[in-house]
């Protein structure tokens, strides 16, 4: 048996233009594994309208990113905090965050389980 730590799953949706900013501000403090993806999505904010030559279109789905990071409890302030703080620009669609509980983690490689495997 290995011992249980109670950890928690950040997933951030962010700006894109924001992304470098939070990685190295979370990598400053100590955190420097992230998995990044490439999404598109719609909050509040709905689409946006653009201007084109042939006039007006409407985007409903915006570009964001995607940041997921597992911490052990103890962290997850610290970290949702390090984000708001890098990510935000004070307009609308700066984003979310969502906190998960996360049971395990195993490294593929040595198979170690919990905090060590983080």
């Amino acid at each position: 048996m290995h011992e249980v730590t109670e950890m928690k799953k950040i997933e951030a949706i962010i700006r894109p233009e924001k992304l470098e900013d939070v990685r190295k501000a979370l990598e400053e403090a100590g955190f420097p594994g992230m998995t990044v993806s490439e999404v598109k999505g719609r909050g509040r904010q709905g689409g946006i309208t653009l201007q084109w030559r042939a006039g007006e279109y409407r985007v409903e789905f915006l570009p964001k990113v995607k940041l997921e990071i597992v911490v052990e409890d103890n962290d997850v302030e610290q970290v949702v905090d390090i984000i708001c703080d890098a990510a935000a620009t004070g307009k609308i669609g700066d984003g979310k965050i969502f906190i998960l509980p996360v049971e395990d983690v195993v490294r593929v490689r040595t198979k170690e389980r919990g905090k060590d495997a983080i």
